[in-house]
């Protein structure tokens, strides 16, 4: 088997457990109601930026979007962008073994950072 046969099976492999994993949580959580709590909002009583980001995948998978954007707005409206960044990573590791990013992929992924972190604020004091 050729490196780019291997390095394809193994980003199918990991995506593929990642989404197992996923999906087998929110089954657990949609059946139970039991969450993993989040260590933030515990300790502080604020949200943090990560806060709804389990409701939005529930949601996702029963294809709810509105309810998707109500639990994380924010995350929500940057799927599509971090999406992109993470297929071209995984096509650029496939390619010639490099996770490396470009530029435009650090520009999206700093972006998202500051939006995130500033919707946490936002939404805790605004």
């Amino acid at each position: 088997m050729n490196m780019k046969r291997k390095r394809l099976f193994r980003v199918i492999t990991y995506a593929v457990c990642i989404m197992m994993a996923g999906f087998v949580y929110g089954i657990f959580v949609n059946y139970t109601g039991f969450a993993i709590p989040c260590p933030f909002r515990t300790v502080t009583g604020l949200k943090c930026p990560g806060c709804g980001v389990t409701g939005m995948c529930l949601a996702l998978m029963q294809l709810d979007f509105q309810a998707a954007y109500r639990c994380h707005p924010m995350l929500f409206i940057l799927l599509l962008p971090l999406g992109a960044v993470c297929v071209r990573s995984a096509a650029n590791y496939i390619e010639d073994g490099s996770w490396q990013t470009n530029r435009w992929q650090k520009t999206i992924l700093y972006a998202s950072i500051i939006l995130l972190t500033g919707y946490g604020v936002i939404r805790n004091f605004g």
